[in-house]
């Protein structure tokens, strides 16, 4: 789709209810949503983060920027996610650790970020942060410059991939809370796209399905 139409449409969802847990279960095994069923004590110590769910042109088509985080010695190694990190002290609120940490690994300046909306938080047991995403829009992108000590490529995913049903599957995977059990996934890129990265997709999905 073309981004101008796309920026004209997503106005919309602005006043659409969320989705919510239910969207966020159906990118879910059935041994994690159990666990995020029986999580309310655990919630009390989790750490916060922010990610964005940048919408921006590229050659005029509505492109989705996620990441590929390099290996490291942590759960969420060589995965792929959105542009966004940890709350740090000096934020002054989730959104600003959103804009912050995506300028800090892609190079988008907060300032021209067009924040569309707040998402559903979503709690992620094996690295106990509860991640509060935002959509927004980059409408005069410029050309990325990528934090090399924690992003290892750029997935630029189109529109008409993303929104398309036959991207998403079931996979045998080995995860940090289970072996060979079955995860419902994106493939984008090339890339399985699961977990935490696809549960929040799928609620960006399911609006934009209102709108689009």
């Amino acid at each position: 789709m073309n981004f101008d139409d796309f920026s004209k449409r997503i106005s919309k969802i602005k006043n659409l209810p969320l989705p919510g847990v239910d969207s966020h279960y159906k990118m879910a095994p059935d041994i994690r949503i159990e666990e995020l069923r029986n999580i309310e004590k655990t919630l009390k110590n989790a750490r916060k983060a922010a990610v964005m769910s940048l919408f921006y042109p590229r050659k005029e088509e509505t492109t989705l920027l996620l990441i590929l985080r390099k290996t490291y010695k942590g759960v969420h190694s060589n995965q792929i996610g959105f542009p966004g990190g940890k709350a740090e002290k000096f934020d002054e609120d989730l959104l600003h650790t959103a804009l912050r940490e995506t300028h800090e690994e892609v190079g988008v300046p907060p300032e021209q970020v067009e924040v569309i909306k707040s998402l559903t938080e979503l709690y992620i047991p094996p690295s106990n942060f509860e991640v509060q995403p935002y959509i927004g829009l980059y409408k005069n992108p410029s050309p990325f410059i990528l934090q090399e000590r924690e992003v290892a490529a750029l997935v630029e995913v189109s529109l008409r991939d993303f929104m398309d049903d036959h991207a998403v599957f079931n996979e045998n995977l080995t995860t940090s809370y289970a072996e060979n059990v079955e995860v419902p996934a994106f493939k984008l890129n090339g890339y399985t796209v699961w977990g935490a990265t696809a549960m929040m997709l799928s609620e960006v999905k399911e609006l934009l399905k209102q709108v689009l």
